[in-house]
């Protein structure tokens, strides 16, 4: 069974920073909708399978935290395997998205992004490129300009962690 549908359709959002998270204006987030095609048993699996196949790794399976969080020195991916959600992206005044169980959203170094709902209403796995380990910055004054500085030196992913090499980070993120 292949894991990726064909009539999936794709949506990009771009975030100006603002004083409290940087966001980032010339990387979109990306919001494959409807993309997975995932088995009844363990779809969890399959996702972090997906993602470590184009070298997205570092994967952890659970929720999304409840507040606005961000990594300043790489990107993220979230591929939801159960349930669905409203998460905010950008801090207060940034963008409300419903993301739910076959969605892919990739997120570029510097976005804040938060679950307005509880914890336990969402599944998905989180990934890294190449593994990076990722840092934790919650829009505090102390953590800027060194979160600034990580996210300018952030290389770009070399691949797309649901379509590999062809594909829309290509396409965006240049």
């Amino acid at each position: 069974m292949d894991i990726i549908k064909k009539d999936y359709f794709s949506k990009k959002y771009y975030l100006k920073g603002d004083a409290q998270f940087p966001n980032n204006e010339t990387r979109p987030i990306i919001l494959y909708k409807r993309i997975l095609n995932l088995p009844l048993i363990l779809p969890g699996r399959s996702v972090k399978r997906l993602f470590k196949r184009n070298n997205w790794l570092n994967a952890w399976r659970g929720g999304i935290y409840n507040y606005h969080h961000y990594h300043s020195n790489t990107y993220e991916v979230l591929g939801v395997y159960k349930g669905k959600t409203t998460i905010q992206l950008g801090g207060d005044e940034g963008v409300s998205l419903i993301i739910g169980r076959g969605d892919v959203l990739i997120i570029p170094a510097g976005v804040a992004h938060k679950n307005l709902k509880s914890g336990n209403t969402i599944k998905c796995v989180g990934a890294y490129p190449n593994g990076k380990k990722f840092d934790m910055n919650y829009g505090l004054d102390e953590e800027r300009p060194k979160a600034d500085e990580n996210i300018l030196k952030t290389p770009l992913p070399s691949s797309d962690p649901v379509l590999g090499f062809i594909s829309e980070v290509e396409n965006y993120w240049k």
